[in-house]
């Protein structure tokens, strides 16, 4: 039998680095040992890609009342208000947290008083945006990075891809037919290829949303949807998958990939225009511009199929070029790079896959329904974004649930209620019966097929025939996957293939029972808003289903 000689033990080991794995590094105690596994190098999640900002009260005319309740009219009515308000009113002490971590937000030059300069971005009313001009989730990276890189305690593992829940064995050696209790990860090492085991008393998965699921998307390559994957299999709740947000406004070019244009060019009086220079928001939704994300998205998606237009425009040209310059250096050099002089020239916008709102259900303390399983991030569902996130809350929410399960491990182990794994029998990975494959390019086509289908029958508007459609060709790649997967040695092509398939079928199942339109789900069939609110709570199988592969 092959095995991986890689055995590494660690107080905690956290899945990503981004702003909620970073976080939860950095405010876990000194004294653990706590480990940051990234795929590439530290900050290659959607953290940097975050233009707008962080949402926060920071002002007498603003309120936490006003915050809590432009969120959850934004969600449409699932939001969970204890969840909002723990968000929501924990804001000022994160802000506080992160400029102490060396994050510079923008400020006012002209006031008397040094105060933050906050703008104002879809669904909420009043400007409470802080940012660092149009490039916050870079600022933000860049200093958390910084800290954690300077932690003597934290290990930084780069070039590795989380596999699954470690197996254990029972007393005689056998093993368990599910999963006890998360007690660390198998990691396929990209520079090796071979796969390590990773015990840990405590794991947090911070490895981001699944947007790539789709065709067209606004995020960066890695965000395969591992985590939910990953805690499915272990046994974990999932809810809410159905709600995928699509970014309004992501630039239209054939050279261009995944780049958004943020929602505060909107916010600074960003006007959506047809072909012909027309207005068309107004006809749409009262706050026109302005608007909740999924109503805009599904605006401009309802204005290219009626007119067989490629794209809309978004013009902000009206403003002064030294205001453009000023408040949006990223987006105006990369339109720049493109021909496009968004200080003279309205932007070819489309909407893109953005943001998963569904994910691991989790609690306060962002446990999962897994014993030692944490989850924070955008891999979470934890009833802040309900049906549809409002803008600017995604990285607040980060930066509080990383917080709150560093604080929850911090207190377990101070109370002396951690776990002693030093006597855990492990089963090591298994590749005994598997062979290199001369086939890869199946992994490719496989990829495209899925990306297309998602995009085609589980998009922006759907039907339940569209659904079923979808449901049908993602079980014959299911069936692929598994036999690939069961023959041939594992590669990170390999692996998020086999997470993006299960976060697909989890999509369109939870797509397929919810029988209404509210949110980010909207449905042909179901158009209009069902009276009863209610969450799309999915249970695993009672056995894993990978426990075949071990």
């Amino acid at each position: 039998m092959t095995s991986t000689d890689q055995h590494h033990v660690y107080d905690v080991l956290i899945i990503g680095s981004g702003a909620a794995g970073l976080t939860a590094a950095l405010r876990l105690p000194h004294e653990l040992s706590v480990a940051v596994v990234s795929k590439t190098e530290l900050m290659s999640g959607s953290t940097p890609w975050a233009q707008g900002g962080v949402a926060a009260v920071t002002e007498a005319s603003d309120s936490f009342e006003n915050h809590i309740e432009d969120t959850m009219q934004a969600g449409a009515g699932l939001c969970k208000p204890d969840r909002v308000a723990q968000v929501v009113q924990q804001a000022p002490e994160m802000i506080s947290w992160l400029v102490s971590q060396g994050v510079k937000f923008d400020h006012e030059l002209e006031a008397a008083v040094k105060s933050f300069h906050l703008t104002q971005e879809g669904g909420h009313s009043h400007r409470r945006i802080l940012h660092a001009a149009d490039a916050t989730g870079q600022a933000v990276g860049t200093a958390l990075a910084a800290a954690v890189k300077a932690r003597s305690n934290i290990t930084i593992l780069t070039n590795k891809i989380a596999v699954d829940v470690l197996r254990t064995a029972d007393t005689r050696g056998r093993p368990h037919k599910r999963i006890q209790r998360c007690n660390g990860m198998y990691l396929y090492d990209m520079s090796s290829h071979k796969v390590e085991t990773c015990l840990a008393r405590f794991t947090l998965l911070a490895s981001g949303g699944a947007s790539k699921v789709y065709l067209y998307t606004s995020n960066p390559d890695g965000s395969t949807g591992d985590g939910v994957a990953i805690g499915w299999r272990s046994g974990a709740k999932v809810a809410n998958m159905e709600f995928n947000q699509f970014h309004p406004t992501c630039l239209y070019h054939p050279d261009a990939k995944s780049f958004l244009i943020t929602e505060a060019v909107r916010g600074e009086g960003g006007l959506l225009l047809r072909p012909d220079g027309t207005r068309f928001m107004p006809q749409h939704h009262e706050l026109a511009e302005l608007a909740p994300r999924d109503i805009v998205a599904r605006a401009i998606d309802h204005e290219m199929k009626r007119l067989g237009a490629d794209c809309m425009y978004l013009d902000i040209s009206h403003k002064p070029a030294s205001f453009i310059k000023e408040h949006f250096p990223t987006v105006y050099q990369r339109c720049l790079s493109f021909g496009i002089d968004m200080t003279k020239d309205p932007i070819p916008v489309v909407p893109a896959a953005h943001y998963t709102c569904g994910g691991l259900v989790t609690d306060e303390h962002a446990r999962t329904t897994v014993d030692g399983l944490y989850a924070a991030g955008e891999v979470a569902s934890t009833g802040l974004h309900g049906a549809n996130r409002m803008a600017s809350n995604s990285l607040l929410e980060c930066f509080v649930f990383g917080s709150a399960c560093a604080d929850h491990i911090g207190e377990m182990i101070a109370a002396g209620k951690a776990p002693d794994i030093g006597g855990i029998q492990v089963i090591p990975w298994d590749e005994s019966q598997v062979t290199d494959s001369d086939e890869d390019v199946v992994i490719a086509h496989n990829w495209d097929e899925l990306r297309r289908t998602m995009w085609n029958y589980v998009g922006i508007v759907r039907t339940d025939k569209r659904l079923q459609r979808a449901q049908h060709r993602i079980a014959l790649l299911q069936q692929e996957i598994h036999e690939y997967y069961s023959q041939y040695r594992i590669s990170c092509d390999l692996l998020e293939l086999r997470n993006l398939a299960t976060v697909a079928e989890l999509i369109v199942h939870s797509a397929l029972f919810r029988r209404e339109s509210r949110g980010l789900h909207y449905t042909l069939d179901y158009p209009k808003r069902s009276i009863r609110t209610y969450d799309t709570i999915l249970q695993p199988p009672s056995l894993n289903p990978f426990a075949e592969y071990f």
